[in-house]
Parts: structure tokens; C-alpha cells; sequence
């Protein structure tokens, strides 16, 4: 608050429309390169993430029209994906239909694949991994698609709304060996494993994974203020760059770089880094992680727990272990379980089922604070065992 104060007696705002900027918005920029290890070159800022991704897919566009290779347009994303709801990043997103079919028809040129979801992936060829194969149906998709139609693939680096679905490890280093090989720009969706989230400042950097472009938003302000954008590699940049004048890359928004968003964004930095809170979300994801699997691995109605990398978890519940059938969506037992954590003071987010096997199954969440606590993570699990005997009665 005092940091958006001091800036806004200074200066409130000031238009980061094309050639202008800002000396916040230049100083947050030049910082999110440093923490990005130099992989990025360039910035571009929004007011949150669906934006931040219609960013993305235009400047895939740019990229390859800029190239000579303007029919590289499509865009690959997963099933149980999210990236916004604007038009372009609903098409992306596919959580089953709910966000698709009262605006229909989508926008043209969005195809999509599995994602790793090791629980339930349909299709993985005898010794394969469920990385493997899901890297390998992405390859195919290309190749059905044609690569010089292809413009790029997007994915969160850990699923957030679609279920916090953790790869294998060996999806990611697989995803951008095909990629390269088809020069396919890999995005990578970075809004909500972003900063500190899973105990890096990006989540990608778990498998020593870099794209060429990455969305961000959420925790570059931790929410106090709407701020998203895009960050793009040197191979990129040089593109814009080197075009001619009247063929820019002339893409702006009224309130991109805005001074005051931007200067709290950088004490949000500033903080992570003196208190060093992405050691703080490692040790207390994996203290989380460790107790769910303590408090539900042996119930009966547990088919999944997922968690492990900082603060992203998730239970997924089943009527049936052992054949992973899902409990009928009129039992609406994620709804039920999560009135009964708020009733007991915990406020989370739940996933419904989505269908019977393989579509997901209820899902309960957890994404506490950076900031969280031993005896909060203690509470949280106990929180959620109660809710889950109240309504499950086991």
C-alpha cells in the first residue's frame, strides 16, 4: 500500500502505448529478466493473465508472419487446461465445455492433446511412460496438423483450475525437444506456478526446461493490484526488432506497464526475495504434501494426491479405488466438501467431476500463502480429514 501511495503521488499514470514507457514498469522489467536466468530478453505488460495470453498467441503470429511463414498460426493446448476467457485464451482453455458452449464458436486454429496426467492418461504404449507418451501424442499432433501450420504449444508447467496435475519428469525436457525439432514456440503459462509458487521463482526451472515465451500475472503482485504480461527470448525480440517500421509489432493496451501496478509488483519482488519465500512455499509443500498422504493414502474414496513442488496439491476422489470410477455428479461431492471446510474456516477451491473415468474426479485443492505456517498446514489437513468423514462417513 505504501509503495503504491509513493508512486501515485509521483506519478499515477502514464500511457505505455508503443515507444513509451515508464521507470517502474523499466525497472520491474529489467528485474523479471534477472529472475528469469537471462532466458528472457523482452516484456510486455498486461492487466492480468487471459490477457497476458492473447498476448502470447498474437506474438506467435508476429513471430512466424515476421518469418515469412504466415500460415503458422495453430496453436496446440490440453485438455483440462486453463488460460483465461477472453475469446482466444477460452479456446485455449478446455475444462470440458462449460466455458465453451454458451460463446461458441470458438476462434479457428486451436487443437488439442492429453495432457501428463499420469492418474488417468488414455493411450501410453507399452514401456512408456506417461510423459513419454503424452510428449510423443503432442508429435504426432504436430505432424497430423503439419508442422508449418503449427505456430506454437502452451501449458501450465503444473495444472492450477484443471486439477493441479503434476508431470512426470520426464515430460517437459521431452515437450521442448519436440518443439524445437518442429519449430513449434513453446509458451510456457506461468500465471499461477509463477513466482515462488512451487519453490522456484518459475516452475519450469523443476526440469531445467526454457521456453520461448512465458505468460505471468497473479503473484507478480501477489494480487494486490492487476498485473500481468508476457516475457519473450532473444530469438524472438531480435524478430521484432528487425522488422520494418510499418510492420511493428503494434500490440498496446490503455493500462500496459501501468506505473503503479508495476512499482508494487517490484516491492512484491522485493519482499519474496529478502524473506526468500520460495524456500518457505518448498518446505511447507512438501510438510502439505506429506500429510495428505499420511491423512488419505489408505481411504477408500482416495484414487489420487498430487503435491510435492511447493504450494500446489490436490486430493482426487472416486467412488471406486480400484477401477477409478467416479462418484456420480448428482452426489456433488466436491461442492459438499468444500461447505464443509469453509464451515470449519477454510476457504479452498474444488473441481466437480467432469464424467466417468478417465475425466477427472472431484477434487478438493490446496494453494495456501507463501507466507504459511507449520501449525496452518497442520490445521488445513485437519480441516480437510473432518470435512471428508462428514461427507464421505469414513
Amino acid at each position: 500500500a505504501e509503495a503504491a501511495a509513493r508512486q501515485m503521488k509521483e506519478l499515477a499514470y502514464f500511457s505505455g502505448y508503443v515507444g513509451a514507457s515508464n521507470i517502474p514498469a523499466i525497472t520491474l522489467a529489467t528485474r523479471l529478466i534477472e529472475i528469469a536466468d537471462d532466458n528472457m530478453q523482452a516484456v510486455f505488460f498486461t492487466t492480468g493473465g487471459a490477457e497476458a495470453n492473447e498476448s502470447a498467441f498474437k506474438t506467435a503470429r508476429f513471430y512466424w508472419k515476421a518469418r515469412g511463414q504466415a500460415e503458422k498460426v495453430k496453436v496446440i493446448a490440453r485438455f483440462q487446461g486453463y488460460h483465461g476467457l477472453t475469446l482466444q485464451a477460452m479456446s485455449a482453455t478446455a475444462m470440458g465445455v462449460a466455458y465453451w458452449k454458451m460463446f461458441e464458436p470458438r476462434v479457428p486454429g486451436f487443437v488439442h492433446v492429453q495432457t501428463c496426467y499420469p492418474y488417468r492418461y488414455q493411450g501410453a504404449k507399452p514401456g512408456e511412460t506417461v510423459g513419454q507418451a503424452a510428449a510423443r501424442e503432442l508429435e504426432e499432433t504436430i505432424l497430423r496438423e503439419g508442422p508449418d501450420t503449427v505456430a506454437a504449444f502452451i501449458g501450465e508447467p503444473i495444472h492450477g483450475a484443471g486439477g493441479v496435475f503434476y508431470p512426470t519428469d520426464d515430460y517437459w525436457p521431452r515437450v521442448r525437444e519436440v518443439c524445437t525439432r518442429y519449430d513449434v514456440l513453446l509458451i510456457a503459462d506461468e500465471i499461477i506456478t509463477g513466482f515462488c509458487r512451487t519453490g522456484r521463482w518459475f516452475a519450469l526451472a523443476h526440469w531445467q526446461v526454457k521456453p520461448d515465451m512465458l505468460s505471468f500475472a497473479k503473484g507478480v503482485t501477489s494480487g494486490y493490484l492487476p498485473l500481468g504480461g508476457i516475457m519473450v527470448n532473444k530469438a524472438i525480440k531480435e524478430v521484432m526488432d528487425g522488422v520494418k517500421p510499418e510492420d511493428r509489432w503494434l500490440h498496446a493496451s490503455t493500462y500496459s506497464a501501468h506505473p503503479t501496478c508495476c512499482a508494487v509488483a517490484l516491492k512484491n519482488l522485493e519482499i519474496m526475495q529478502r524473506e526468500r519465500l520460495w524456500e518457505n512455499a518448498a518446505k511447507m509443500g512438501e510438510r502439505l504434501h506429506t500429510a495428505l498422504v499420511a491423512a488419505f493414502g489408505d481411504h477408500p474414496n482416495v484414487g489420487d494426491i498430487r503435491g510435492g513442488k511447493g504450494l500446489m496439491a490436490a486430493v482426487e476422489f472416486v467412488q471406486d479405488r480400484s477401477t477409478k470410477e467416479n462418484f456420480a455428479a448428482d452426489q456433488k461431492v466436491a461442492p459438499r466438501l468444500q461447505a464443509a471446510m469453509m464451515t470449519r474456516g477454510v476457504v479452498t477451491r474444488t473441481r466437480p467431476t467432469a464424467g466417468p473415468h478417465p475425466a477427472p474426479g472431484d477434487m478438493v485443492f490446496f494453494a495456501p500463502p507463501l507466507v504459511v505456517t507449520e501449525a496452518h498446514i497442520d490445521r488445513l489437513v485437519s480441516v480437510a480429514r473432518d470435512a471428508v468423514k462428514v461427507v464421505l462417513g469414513a
